[in-house]
């Protein structure tokens, strides 16, 4: 057995012997390991209440050796998340690389909870305009980029076309060389609203003719600046 599995077995036999002791007898069914934290799926004995489990948080936190768990139900199971303690961001390229096959036109957002990858596709009809919001360092811009730099790494220049909007000049200036980007970063309101004036002539243009390629993405950092 791996030193992973091996830990893993000892983790969940700690939170069943937590939850004998205060007599809220339930056995860990499985689980999934995400690189940020991993998660223990607990089904109890009937009849105890997720309330009581709940209220272990911390002598399950103890048990583990961890700061804290989140315990929250999922149907007739209580799911226990614990941080992990060798976390690590999700970096963009590899998790792109690990992908058998990313779809035309779908973007790579990052990993689901359970570790899949999570893609967004941009023909979908609700993904017609997408929004990032957040407070001040939350990654807003970071999480906008992977957007655009995973396009471009699964896409041809034929195929997509970026149009960047960019009033403060850093958010996308990584990317302004790519092959897909038209014409220069956007980095005034003027020029921005010139630019979405063509934008939306071409759009009638592809209407009248029953045209809707090359795909064209318009992304703006800092909307409210504009």
């Amino acid at each position: 057995m791996n030193p992973e599995r091996a830990w893993l077995e000892y983790s969940a036999d700690r939170i069943e012997a937590v939850l004998g002791q205060h007599k809220a007898p339930g056995a860990v069914m499985g689980g999934v390991v995400t690189p940020r934290y991993i998660q223990f799926r607990v089904r109890p004995q009937p009849g105890i209440k997720v309330g009581k489990v709940a209220a272990l948080a911390e002598e399950i936190a103890l048990a583990l050796g961890c700061e804290q768990v989140r315990i929250a139900r999922s149907g007739a199971l209580i799911h226990v998340e614990m941080p992990r303690a060798d976390g690590s961001p999700v970096r963009l390229l590899p998790l792109c690389d690990s992908i058998d096959q990313v779809p035309s036109f779908a973007a790579v957002l990052g990993v689901e909870e359970t570790g899949q990858p999570l893609l967004l596709s941009l023909p979908a009809p609700d993904v017609v305009h997408a929004l990032v919001v957040g407070t001040t360092g939350s990654g807003k811009t970071a999480l906008a980029r992977s957007i655009l730099a995973s396009l471009a790494r699964h896409n041809t220049p034929d195929s997509v076309r970026i149009v960047l909007i960019d009033p403060k000049h850093r958010g996308f200036a990584p990317l302004a060389h790519l092959p897909h980007v038209e014409g220069a970063l956007i980095d005034n309101e003027q020029a921005a609203i010139s630019r979405l004036e063509v934008i939306v002539h071409e759009m009638e243009r592809r209407d009248r003719a029953g045209i809707n390629r090359p795909l064209i993405v318009i992304a703006i950092d800092e909307l409210a600046d504009l």
